[in-house]
């Protein structure tokens, strides 16, 4: 795919930038990436079926959509009963098994996983939602001395 060249940003679209980053709210955010047709099909319903439903939702503001998206909102969440907050998950490994490890932890629910240096080896971000399932997993892997799992309840910065 080719870059369209655009000009430059101005000095006061980059002072807007800023003001609004410094402004704003770190979220998470689900998005689906499949068009209409496929989730028409996956929910054995018609297309315009689908859009009726998908119109409410977006009236309710439980979603946002545009060409190739859906994304739920804060509110869908809160309305599903899943909490949107982070979690992490340090894990002691036992220096032999860290391949096998990494090998099974990166098939598990986690938004990321760092390699670090220090009393722990391995962070793994999950969302809050699937932290039991996470951690079920995790201590059933062969070399996982140990966990310690810690939830964010807020983003100072």
């Amino acid at each position: 795919m080719a870059m369209i060249d655009h000009p430059p940003l101005t000095d006061r679209q980059i002072q807007i930038l800023r003001m609004l980053y410094k402004i704003s709210n770190s979220t998470n955010v689900f998005t689906v990436k499949k068009t209409q047709g496929e989730l028409a099909r996956e929910l054995s319903l018609t297309r315009q079926a689908l859009n009726i439903h998908l119109r409410r939702l977006r009236e309710e503001s439980l979603i946002r959509t545009g060409r190739g998206f859906i994304d739920l909102t804060e509110r869908a969440l809160q309305t599903l009963g899943v909490g949107t907050s982070e979690a992490f998950v340090f894990l002691k490994i036992q220096p032999p098994q860290r391949e096998h490890v990494y090998e099974k932890v990166r098939k598990l629910p986690s938004s990321k996983l760092f390699r670090v240096t220090g009393e722990i080896d391995l962070v793994a971000v999950v969302p809050q939602a699937q932290l039991d399932s996470f951690l079920e997993s995790v201590s059933g892997i062969e070399g996982v001395s140990s966990t310690s799992s810690h939830v964010v309840i807020s983003i100072i910065k």
